[in-house]
């Protein structure tokens, strides 16, 4: 069967909010120290203690949105902890991650500031785990108002007069498990009363988002658009890609993995793996669209309208930490096959455009599929950061209806789709088209229709591919792996013929 791909450039569905490619910093390992942040007094060049370095890579692939303080995290985070002058700060010990004592000097004022370096909007997940309703309206009014209070007040004395702008309000974090194991319908109560008093102030006006289900906890979504619906402007799906562990157990009542977290359980290597566990990887990466539809579904009948959106602040692969390295930091490699795997859920992300408002990969820093990994002073940029610089062209551009006819990629008596694509159409005019060849050892001939255009051209055009399923950039050789220039194409009239390499993902703009 030959590979067919029909664009239609006059068809715009949806923007593809670039929010979309958000990202999700938590105190896990070493994702905020010893990673964005590094104190004052480092010799790493920094900005108030935020690594410079990072601040630049990060500003480059245009990070939209930054959410902290968790995860699990935020549920055992009490915010006054983490304001003030640092050496009056009290330690805290990060039950959830490793154990470890930490000293709060990344708190609420260098978080605001590292997203004013990036460019990027706030995300801040509140405490309904551990913590009280007091305090998280205490801590949004900290934040957002602009009247005289105590909390504004104490702001000002911290050193912030006027409040910073915050938009996106996380209302607790799984809190069908580290955040307080609730039932749906209890939690729906509790997201309710939290919600009232998290408050407006002046012209700040939040965007409340509900914990939502983890895979496919179908109930969860029932009970929270059942009841919570009219309350709330989105609700947060999470989804690891991770390969088959016939170890799990399942919660049949709300339908919640155990043990998720639990580090003895085997999750496979991040490097050194063969094509079962890289078709394994592919087939729960395009589990997502069946995630999708099936929540978005529920959705649908509640909200016909469309008024409660759908975000994943919590995706990607995850596989066993670095050998060597604290089991709790969740420390990872991260190779070609990870970034195959973004390029596929970046896909599925854009096409769901009109109910899918933000996703936050997991995690930017030295966590799970990190955009970058550092050592000491050292820094590298991972084939996923590198999969972000190519998808920028999506972020607020137009989605453009397709058609895709492809052949499978077959493994083990198993088959899946070998290409999936996501369009786009910019304000320069320019439509984008990414592509991905899922299959390792197996090449894609793809004939590409824009039968609207008289003439096609192209204008860029990137790969990213390598030779070894497992290739990847190390602090001994950090440029292995990067886009490059693609030449594999050629166009005649409407037509362009496209031939991508295995394992590969390719980016094709093509002037209106």
């Amino acid at each position: 069967m030959a590979n067919q791909l029909i664009i239609n450039s006059a068809s715009a569905k949806a923007t593809i909010n670039r929010m979309i490619y958000g990202h999700f910093a938590e105190h896990l390992g070493r994702c905020i120290y010893d990673g964005f942040y590094v104190g004052e007094n480092s010799s790493i060049p920094n900005i108030h203690g935020i690594r410079s370095d990072i601040v630049s890579a990060l500003k480059k692939i245009k990070i939209p949105c930054l959410r902290w303080p968790g995860g699990c995290f935020a549920d055992e985070y009490h915010w006054m902890d983490g304001i003030g002058p640092k050496e009056h700060r009290p330690a805290m010990v990060n039950t959830h991650w490793g154990g470890i004592s930490e000293n709060n000097h990344f708190g609420t004022h260098e978080f605001f500031e590292l997203c004013e370096l990036l460019g990027a909007e706030p995300y801040i997940c509140g405490n309904v785990g551990s913590g009280t309703v007091r305090e998280m309206s205490e801590w949004i009014e900290y934040m957002t108002s602009d009247a005289q209070s105590p909390m504004t007040t104490l702001r000002a004395q911290n050193g912030k007069k006027e409040p910073w702008r915050l938009k996106y309000f996380g209302i607790g974090n799984e809190n069908w498990n580290c955040g307080g194991r609730m039932r749906a319908q209890y939690y729906v109560d509790e997201m309710m009363r939290y919600n009232l008093y998290a408050r407006d102030y002046g012209n700040n006006k939040l965007y409340r988002i509900a914990c939502g289900p983890r895979n496919e906890n179908y109930k969860w979504t029932k009970e929270l658009m059942e009841i919570g619906a009219p309350y709330i402007d989105a609700i947060a799906l999470h989804y690891y890609t991770r390969v088959a562990d016939p170890t799990r157990t399942t919660n049949l009542a709300d339908g919640n993995e155990q043990y998720y977290m639990d580090p003895s359980i085997s999750r496979g290597s991040a490097t050194d793996f063969a094509e079962d566990e890289w078709f394994q990887i592919m087939k729960a990466a395009l589990h997502l669209e069946h995630l999708i539809q099936k929540h978005t579904a529920i959705m649908d009948f509640y909200d016909p309208d469309k008024k409660v959106d759908l975000i994943i602040d919590e995706w990607g692969t995850w596989f066993d930490c670095e050998p060597g390295t604290n089991p709790g930091f969740l420390y990872q490699q991260n190779t070609l096959r990870d970034a195959i795997s973004a390029g596929t859920s970046l896909n599925i992300f854009n096409n769901h455009a009109d109910r899918i408002h933000m996703t936050n990969i997991a995690q930017t820093v030295n966590v799970l599929q990190a955009m970058i990994l550092t050592d000491g002073a050292k820094m590298l940029l991972t084939p996923t950061y590198h999969i972000y610089d190519m998808y920028q062209v999506h972020q607020d551009a137009q989605l453009l209806d397709f058609a895709l006819l492809c052949e499978d990629y077959t493994y083990n008596g198993q088959s899946i789709k070998q290409v999936n694509v996501s369009v786009s159409k910019n304000r320069d005019n320019q439509i984008n088209i990414t592509l991905v060849n899922i299959a390792p050892d197996q090449g894609a001939q793809i004939t590409c229709h824009i039968p609207d255009l008289e003439t096609l051209s192209v204008s860029n055009a990137l790969v990213l591919t390598a030779p070894q399923m497992n290739a990847r950039n190390t602090f001994e050789y950090p440029d292995t792996i990067y886009p490059q220039r693609f030449t594999g194409f050629k166009s005649a009239g409407q037509t362009l013929q496209i031939d991508m390499p295995s394992k590969s993902v390719v980016l094709l703009t093509v002037p209106c």
